[in-house]
Protein backbone atom coordinates (compact mmCIF):
# COMPACT_ATOMS: atom_id res chain seq x y z
CA UNK A 1 0.00 0.00 0.00
CA UNK A 2 1.18 3.79 -1.00
CA UNK A 3 0.53 5.40 2.54
CA UNK A 4 1.20 9.06 0.80
CA UNK A 5 -2.46 8.26 -1.06
CA UNK A 6 -4.64 8.69 2.44
CA UNK A 7 -5.60 11.88 2.32
CA UNK A 8 -4.27 14.91 3.86
CA UNK A 9 -8.26 15.64 4.94
CA UNK A 10 -8.39 12.02 6.97
CA UNK A 11 -4.84 12.97 8.51
CA UNK A 12 -5.84 16.50 9.73
CA UNK A 13 -8.97 15.19 10.62
CA UNK A 14 -7.22 13.04 13.36
CA UNK A 15 -5.29 15.43 14.32
CA UNK A 16 -7.58 17.45 15.01
CA UNK A 17 -9.70 15.84 17.23
CA UNK A 18 -6.70 15.11 19.36
CA UNK A 19 -6.03 18.47 20.13
CA UNK A 20 -9.85 18.79 20.99
CA UNK A 21 -9.12 16.33 23.77
CA UNK A 22 -5.87 16.89 25.12
CA UNK A 23 -6.99 20.81 25.27
CA UNK A 24 -10.30 21.13 26.57
CA UNK A 25 -10.88 22.47 29.60
CA UNK A 26 -10.76 20.59 32.59
CA UNK A 27 -13.66 20.73 35.25
CA UNK A 28 -11.80 19.00 37.96
CA UNK A 29 -10.31 20.88 40.70
CA UNK A 30 -6.49 21.14 41.45
CA UNK A 31 -7.10 21.02 45.33
CA UNK A 32 -8.82 18.44 47.78
CA UNK A 33 -12.54 18.38 48.81
CA UNK A 34 -12.53 16.74 51.47
CA UNK A 35 -14.74 13.45 51.13
CA UNK A 36 -15.14 14.05 47.73
CA UNK A 37 -12.94 11.20 45.59
CA UNK A 38 -13.41 13.14 42.26
CA UNK A 39 -10.57 15.90 43.41
CA UNK A 40 -7.43 15.14 43.79
CA UNK A 41 -5.91 13.31 46.91
CA UNK A 42 -2.55 14.03 47.45
CA UNK A 43 0.14 12.00 49.48
CA UNK A 44 3.52 11.10 50.01
CA UNK A 45 5.24 8.01 48.26
CA UNK A 46 6.66 5.67 50.91
CA UNK A 47 10.24 5.90 51.36
CA UNK A 48 12.91 4.39 48.91
CA UNK A 49 15.01 1.95 51.55
CA UNK A 50 11.20 0.82 52.92
CA UNK A 51 9.54 -0.45 49.70
CA UNK A 52 10.96 -4.00 50.22
CA UNK A 53 9.79 -3.55 54.40
CA UNK A 54 6.10 -5.67 54.18
CA UNK A 55 4.82 -9.20 54.23
CA UNK A 56 2.50 -8.68 51.56
CA UNK A 57 2.55 -10.89 48.29
CA UNK A 58 1.85 -8.69 45.09
CA UNK A 59 0.29 -10.70 42.48
CA UNK A 60 -0.14 -10.04 39.21
CA UNK A 61 -1.91 -11.71 36.24
CA UNK A 62 -1.27 -11.31 32.53
CA UNK A 63 -2.01 -12.98 29.75
CA UNK A 64 -0.84 -13.20 25.56
CA UNK A 65 -2.09 -14.71 22.35
CA UNK A 66 -0.48 -15.12 18.66
CA UNK A 67 -1.33 -16.95 15.72
CA UNK A 68 -0.02 -17.68 12.41
CA UNK A 69 -1.53 -18.35 9.06
CA UNK A 70 -0.09 -19.63 6.09
CA UNK A 71 -1.00 -20.21 2.31
CA UNK A 72 -2.57 -23.69 2.72
CA UNK A 73 -5.26 -23.10 4.95
CA UNK A 74 -2.78 -23.90 8.03
CA UNK A 75 -2.95 -22.46 10.82
CA UNK A 76 -0.94 -22.52 14.60
CA UNK A 77 -2.43 -20.71 17.23
CA UNK A 78 -1.38 -19.94 20.55
CA UNK A 79 -2.90 -18.32 24.14
CA UNK A 80 -1.43 -18.54 27.28
CA UNK A 81 -1.97 -16.51 30.99
CA UNK A 82 -0.01 -16.41 33.97
CA UNK A 83 0.48 -15.33 36.83
CA UNK A 84 3.84 -14.20 39.39
CA UNK A 85 4.35 -12.99 43.14
CA UNK A 86 6.45 -10.94 44.64
CA UNK A 87 7.27 -10.71 48.62
CA UNK A 88 9.72 -7.89 49.96
CA UNK A 89 10.94 -7.44 46.96
CA UNK A 90 12.02 -10.66 45.78
CA UNK A 91 9.65 -13.09 43.27
CA UNK A 92 8.22 -16.23 45.45
CA UNK A 93 8.45 -19.58 43.13
CA UNK A 94 4.97 -20.65 42.30
CA UNK A 95 5.53 -23.88 40.70
CA UNK A 96 7.10 -26.97 41.39
CA UNK A 97 9.65 -26.61 38.55
CA UNK A 98 13.50 -27.08 38.91
CA UNK A 99 14.35 -23.82 36.87
CA UNK A 100 16.49 -21.23 38.51
CA UNK A 101 14.79 -18.66 36.53
CA UNK A 102 11.16 -19.43 35.54
CA UNK A 103 9.52 -18.93 38.94
CA UNK A 104 5.93 -18.00 38.24
CA UNK A 105 3.08 -20.44 36.82
CA UNK A 106 1.60 -20.50 33.39
CA UNK A 107 -0.80 -22.63 31.06
CA UNK A 108 -0.51 -23.26 27.59
CA UNK A 109 -2.88 -25.71 25.64
CA UNK A 110 -2.19 -28.67 23.81
CA UNK A 111 -4.41 -27.89 20.84
CA UNK A 112 -2.87 -25.19 18.93
CA UNK A 113 -3.25 -26.60 15.19
CA UNK A 114 -5.86 -25.43 13.39
CA UNK A 115 -7.11 -26.37 9.44
CA UNK A 116 -10.88 -26.37 9.79
CA UNK A 117 -13.63 -25.67 12.59
CA UNK A 118 -13.41 -28.62 14.41
CA UNK A 119 -9.85 -27.65 15.28
CA UNK A 120 -11.25 -24.28 16.53
CA UNK A 121 -13.92 -26.38 18.74
CA UNK A 122 -11.44 -27.93 20.47
CA UNK A 123 -9.26 -25.08 21.04
CA UNK A 124 -12.23 -23.97 22.67
CA UNK A 125 -13.45 -26.85 24.78
CA UNK A 126 -9.34 -27.65 25.80
CA UNK A 127 -9.49 -23.78 27.51
CA UNK A 128 -13.34 -25.25 29.22
CA UNK A 129 -11.73 -27.97 30.72
CA UNK A 130 -8.39 -26.56 31.75
CA UNK A 131 -8.05 -26.78 35.77
CA UNK A 132 -8.34 -23.06 36.63
CA UNK A 133 -11.57 -22.28 34.11
CA UNK A 134 -12.96 -25.52 35.58
CA UNK A 135 -12.51 -24.52 38.86
CA UNK A 136 -14.34 -21.01 37.88
CA UNK A 137 -17.09 -22.07 36.08
CA UNK A 138 -17.78 -24.72 39.23
CA UNK A 139 -17.57 -21.89 41.61
CA UNK A 140 -20.30 -19.85 39.19
CA UNK A 141 -22.41 -22.94 39.82
CA UNK A 142 -24.70 -23.04 36.58
CA UNK A 143 -26.77 -25.28 35.32
CA UNK A 144 -26.45 -24.04 31.35
CA UNK A 145 -22.34 -22.99 30.93
CA UNK A 146 -23.41 -20.78 28.53
CA UNK A 147 -25.42 -18.17 30.61
CA UNK A 148 -21.84 -17.14 32.02
CA UNK A 149 -20.71 -15.85 28.53
CA UNK A 150 -21.60 -12.42 27.20
CA UNK A 151 -22.10 -13.66 23.96
CA UNK A 152 -25.20 -15.73 24.91
CA UNK A 153 -26.39 -19.52 23.54
CA UNK A 154 -24.30 -19.34 20.33
CA UNK A 155 -20.93 -18.11 22.24
CA UNK A 156 -19.36 -20.74 21.08
CA UNK A 157 -19.82 -20.29 17.28
CA UNK A 158 -19.42 -16.69 17.63
CA UNK A 159 -15.86 -16.60 19.33
CA UNK A 160 -14.50 -19.24 16.64
CA UNK A 161 -15.37 -17.39 13.88
CA UNK A 162 -11.62 -16.11 13.68
CA UNK A 163 -9.06 -17.32 15.15
CA UNK A 164 -8.15 -13.95 17.29
CA UNK A 165 -11.48 -13.75 18.83
CA UNK A 166 -11.15 -17.16 19.99
CA UNK A 167 -7.62 -17.26 21.30
CA UNK A 168 -8.86 -13.64 22.42
CA UNK A 169 -11.42 -15.13 24.48
CA UNK A 170 -9.36 -18.01 25.99
CA UNK A 171 -6.69 -15.32 27.28
CA UNK A 172 -9.33 -13.62 28.45
CA UNK A 173 -11.24 -16.80 30.73
CA UNK A 174 -7.81 -18.12 31.69
CA UNK A 175 -7.12 -14.34 33.22
CA UNK A 176 -10.17 -14.97 35.11
CA UNK A 177 -10.00 -18.13 36.24
CA UNK A 178 -6.41 -17.41 37.80
CA UNK A 179 -7.88 -14.43 40.12
CA UNK A 180 -9.73 -17.88 41.33
CA UNK A 181 -6.84 -20.04 41.71
CA UNK A 182 -4.85 -17.47 43.57
CA UNK A 183 -7.15 -16.65 46.05
CA UNK A 184 -7.41 -20.35 46.98
CA UNK A 185 -3.54 -20.74 46.96
CA UNK A 186 -2.18 -21.98 50.35
CA UNK A 187 -0.05 -19.15 50.03
CA UNK A 188 -2.45 -16.18 50.19
CA UNK A 189 -3.30 -14.12 53.39
CA UNK A 190 -5.46 -11.80 53.45
CA UNK A 191 -4.19 -8.26 53.25
CA UNK A 192 -2.85 -9.43 49.79
CA UNK A 193 -3.04 -7.46 46.39
CA UNK A 194 -3.82 -9.14 42.54
CA UNK A 195 -3.05 -6.94 39.92
CA UNK A 196 -4.50 -7.34 36.55
CA UNK A 197 -3.23 -5.99 33.17
CA UNK A 198 -6.63 -3.94 32.51
CA UNK A 199 -10.01 -3.63 33.80
CA UNK A 200 -11.79 -5.45 36.42
CA UNK A 201 -14.79 -5.69 32.78
CA UNK A 202 -15.11 -8.11 30.35
CA UNK A 203 -17.24 -8.24 27.17
CA UNK A 204 -17.15 -12.44 27.26
CA UNK A 205 -18.64 -12.90 30.65
CA UNK A 206 -21.96 -11.33 32.18
CA UNK A 207 -21.55 -9.19 34.95
CA UNK A 208 -23.43 -11.11 37.24
CA UNK A 209 -21.02 -13.45 37.44
CA UNK A 210 -17.96 -11.02 37.64
CA UNK A 211 -19.55 -9.43 40.37
CA UNK A 212 -19.84 -12.86 42.37
CA UNK A 213 -16.25 -13.52 41.70
CA UNK A 214 -15.27 -9.62 43.21
CA UNK A 215 -17.52 -10.09 46.15
CA UNK A 216 -15.58 -13.69 46.60
CA UNK A 217 -11.96 -11.95 46.65
CA UNK A 218 -12.98 -9.15 48.59
CA UNK A 219 -14.73 -11.05 51.18
CA UNK A 220 -11.15 -13.05 51.68
CA UNK A 221 -9.60 -9.73 52.26
CA UNK A 222 -7.86 -9.50 49.26
CA UNK A 223 -7.28 -6.66 47.43
CA UNK A 224 -8.40 -6.73 43.63
CA UNK A 225 -7.78 -4.54 41.05
CA UNK A 226 -6.23 -3.95 37.29
CA UNK A 227 -4.03 -1.10 36.15
CA UNK A 228 -3.38 0.36 32.88
CA UNK A 229 -1.13 3.14 31.28
CA UNK A 230 -3.00 2.83 27.55
CA UNK A 231 -6.69 3.94 27.82
CA UNK A 232 -8.77 6.43 26.01
CA UNK A 233 -9.30 8.14 29.54
CA UNK A 234 -5.97 9.80 29.46
CA UNK A 235 -6.48 11.52 26.53
CA UNK A 236 -9.70 13.09 27.94
CA UNK A 237 -8.13 13.70 31.03
CA UNK A 238 -4.88 15.20 29.31
CA UNK A 239 -5.75 18.76 30.30
CA UNK A 240 -6.97 18.07 33.83
CA UNK A 241 -3.52 16.03 34.16
CA UNK A 242 -1.38 18.45 33.07
CA UNK A 243 -2.92 20.85 35.56
CA UNK A 244 -2.77 18.94 38.38
CA UNK A 245 0.68 17.91 37.83
CA UNK A 246 1.93 21.82 37.75
CA UNK A 247 0.01 22.66 40.48
CA UNK A 248 1.43 19.55 42.70
CA UNK A 249 5.27 20.22 41.81
CA UNK A 250 5.18 24.01 42.01
CA UNK A 251 3.23 24.74 44.83
CA UNK A 252 1.79 22.07 46.57
CA UNK A 253 4.95 20.38 46.97
CA UNK A 254 6.94 23.41 48.47
CA UNK A 255 4.58 23.36 51.78
CA UNK A 256 3.75 19.89 52.08
CA UNK A 257 4.24 18.68 55.39
CA UNK A 258 6.84 15.53 54.20
CA UNK A 259 8.02 12.90 56.86
CA UNK A 260 10.63 11.73 54.13
CA UNK A 261 13.61 13.68 55.03
CA UNK A 262 16.31 12.81 52.24
CA UNK A 263 14.66 15.47 49.47
CA UNK A 264 15.88 13.12 46.82
CA UNK A 265 12.52 10.94 47.54
CA UNK A 266 10.40 13.01 48.62
CA UNK A 267 7.67 12.88 45.72
CA UNK A 268 4.05 13.40 45.96
CA UNK A 269 1.91 10.88 44.51
CA UNK A 270 -2.08 11.52 43.40
CA UNK A 271 -4.66 9.71 43.14
CA UNK A 272 -8.45 11.01 41.96
CA UNK A 273 -11.99 9.01 40.50
CA UNK A 274 -12.30 9.56 37.24
CA UNK A 275 -16.44 11.22 37.05
CA UNK A 276 -18.86 9.56 35.05
CA UNK A 277 -18.71 12.53 32.36
CA UNK A 278 -14.97 11.63 31.44
CA UNK A 279 -15.87 7.94 31.57
CA UNK A 280 -18.92 8.17 29.07
CA UNK A 281 -16.25 10.18 26.87
CA UNK A 282 -13.82 7.36 27.07
CA UNK A 283 -15.67 4.24 26.94
CA UNK A 284 -19.54 5.10 26.61
CA UNK A 285 -22.46 4.04 28.65
CA UNK A 286 -21.88 0.68 29.63
CA UNK A 287 -18.14 -0.25 30.04
CA UNK A 288 -17.16 2.62 32.23
CA UNK A 289 -20.57 2.31 34.41
CA UNK A 290 -19.78 2.82 38.16
CA UNK A 291 -22.33 -0.18 39.87
CA UNK A 292 -22.65 -4.35 40.22
CA UNK A 293 -25.70 -4.02 37.10
CA UNK A 294 -26.13 -2.63 33.68
CA UNK A 295 -22.25 -2.60 33.04
CA UNK A 296 -19.40 -4.57 31.88
CA UNK A 297 -17.88 -5.29 35.57
CA UNK A 298 -17.30 -4.34 39.28
CA UNK A 299 -14.70 -1.64 39.03
CA UNK A 300 -14.41 1.96 39.66
CA UNK A 301 -12.15 4.14 37.68
CA UNK A 302 -9.24 5.99 38.94
CA UNK A 303 -6.37 8.04 37.66
CA UNK A 304 -3.27 8.12 39.76
CA UNK A 305 0.18 9.09 39.77
CA UNK A 306 2.16 6.75 41.98
CA UNK A 307 5.86 8.13 40.68
CA UNK A 308 7.16 10.89 39.33
CA UNK A 309 9.46 11.60 36.64
CA UNK A 310 10.13 15.01 35.37
CA UNK A 311 8.49 16.17 32.34
CA UNK A 312 7.15 12.71 31.18
CA UNK A 313 3.84 14.19 32.79
CA UNK A 314 0.79 11.84 31.26
CA UNK A 315 3.24 8.96 30.82
CA UNK A 316 2.98 8.63 34.64
CA UNK A 317 -0.25 8.72 35.11
CA UNK A 318 -2.52 4.82 35.21
CA UNK A 319 -5.82 4.16 34.99
CA UNK A 320 -6.42 2.19 37.86
CA UNK A 321 -9.69 0.07 38.09
CA UNK A 322 -10.30 -0.96 41.86
CA UNK A 323 -12.78 -3.31 42.92
CA UNK A 324 -16.40 -1.94 44.24
CA UNK A 325 -16.16 -4.41 47.15
CA UNK A 326 -13.19 -3.08 48.67
CA UNK A 327 -13.70 0.50 48.57
CA UNK A 328 -17.45 1.05 49.10
CA UNK A 329 -19.42 0.69 51.87
CA UNK A 330 -22.43 0.06 50.99
CA UNK A 331 -22.82 -1.82 47.89
CA UNK A 332 -25.94 -1.45 46.00
CA UNK A 333 -27.25 -0.12 43.03
CA UNK A 334 -26.10 3.46 43.32
CA UNK A 335 -22.63 2.35 44.44
CA UNK A 336 -22.71 5.57 46.29
CA UNK A 337 -20.18 5.98 49.50
CA UNK A 338 -16.67 5.49 49.14
CA UNK A 339 -14.10 4.40 51.91
CA UNK A 340 -11.42 6.71 51.47
CA UNK A 341 -9.07 5.42 54.03
CA UNK A 342 -9.40 2.18 52.19
CA UNK A 343 -8.68 4.36 48.90
CA UNK A 344 -6.10 6.18 50.09
CA UNK A 345 -4.21 2.80 51.75
CA UNK A 346 -4.49 0.55 48.92
CA UNK A 347 -2.59 3.65 46.34
CA UNK A 348 0.15 3.97 48.87
CA UNK A 349 1.03 0.45 49.30
CA UNK A 350 1.15 0.55 45.39
CA UNK A 351 4.10 3.56 45.66
CA UNK A 352 5.83 0.02 47.03
CA UNK A 353 5.76 -1.18 43.44
CA UNK A 354 6.32 1.93 41.37
CA UNK A 355 9.61 3.26 42.51
CA UNK A 356 12.14 0.66 41.56
CA UNK A 357 11.85 -0.26 38.03
CA UNK A 358 12.76 0.96 34.05
CA UNK A 359 9.10 1.76 34.11
CA UNK A 360 8.89 4.26 36.93
CA UNK A 361 4.93 5.14 38.13
CA UNK A 362 3.95 1.63 36.99
CA UNK A 363 4.14 -1.47 39.10
CA UNK A 364 6.59 -4.09 38.08
CA UNK A 365 5.00 -6.93 38.57
CA UNK A 366 2.49 -6.47 35.84
CA UNK A 367 5.51 -5.88 33.86
CA UNK A 368 7.31 -8.84 34.61
CA UNK A 369 4.34 -10.82 34.28
CA UNK A 370 4.19 -9.54 30.85
CA UNK A 371 7.65 -10.45 29.85
CA UNK A 372 6.36 -13.79 31.44
CA UNK A 373 3.73 -14.72 29.32
CA UNK A 374 3.81 -12.46 26.23
CA UNK A 375 4.27 -14.54 22.93
CA UNK A 376 6.53 -12.84 20.87
CA UNK A 377 7.10 -13.47 17.07
CA UNK A 378 10.03 -15.21 18.27
CA UNK A 379 7.54 -17.91 19.90
CA UNK A 380 5.41 -18.39 17.22
CA UNK A 381 9.41 -18.92 15.15
CA UNK A 382 10.12 -21.36 17.58
CA UNK A 383 6.33 -23.26 17.81
CA UNK A 384 6.69 -23.82 13.93
CA UNK A 385 10.65 -24.67 13.94
CA UNK A 386 9.48 -27.66 16.33
CA UNK A 387 6.42 -28.84 14.28
CA UNK A 388 8.95 -29.31 11.42
CA UNK A 389 11.37 -30.78 13.54
CA UNK A 390 8.92 -33.32 14.52
CA UNK A 391 7.62 -33.71 10.88
CA UNK A 392 10.92 -34.26 9.71
CA UNK A 393 12.17 -36.61 13.07
CA UNK A 394 9.01 -38.80 13.65
CA UNK A 395 6.66 -38.31 10.97
CA UNK A 396 9.84 -39.42 8.06
CA UNK A 397 8.14 -36.04 6.10
CA UNK A 398 10.47 -35.35 3.47
CA UNK A 399 11.45 -31.71 4.00
CA UNK A 400 10.98 -29.86 0.68
CA UNK A 401 6.92 -30.95 1.86
CA UNK A 402 7.77 -29.78 5.25
CA UNK A 403 9.09 -26.28 4.16
CA UNK A 404 6.16 -25.62 1.82
CA UNK A 405 3.11 -26.56 3.98
CA UNK A 406 5.03 -23.51 6.12
CA UNK A 407 5.28 -21.19 3.56
CA UNK A 408 4.32 -17.66 4.31
CA UNK A 409 3.61 -16.42 0.79
CA UNK A 410 3.56 -12.56 2.05
CA UNK A 411 7.04 -13.09 2.57
CA UNK A 412 7.64 -13.81 -1.18
CA UNK A 413 6.07 -10.12 -2.12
Amino acid sequence: MNYKEISENAINQIANHINQRANQTSNIPITTVEGNTETPHYFEIIPFNEIDNSEINFFAIDGSYNFQEFYNGLSVGVYTAGYVCYQRGQQVRLNDLDDPVILGKSYFPENILVTNDEHKYAIFDEMLAMKPVKNLIDFFGVTDINDIWGWGKNTKETVCASMSKLLSFCQDILEWALIYEIVNLDIANAGDFILRDGALRSNNVKQTYLVKLGKYVSDKNIYLLAVTKNTPVKLELSSSLKKIDNYMQTKKKINYPFTIKNKRWQKLCCWFEVSDDILDLAYGEYYGKKGISGGRGFGIFFAARLDYVEKLQNYDWVIVDLNIFDICNDVNEQVKNRNIDKISYIFKELTRLTQEHYILGYPYPLVEVHNFVTLKKDFKDEIVRRVKAALYQEQMMDNVDIENLFLDIHERF
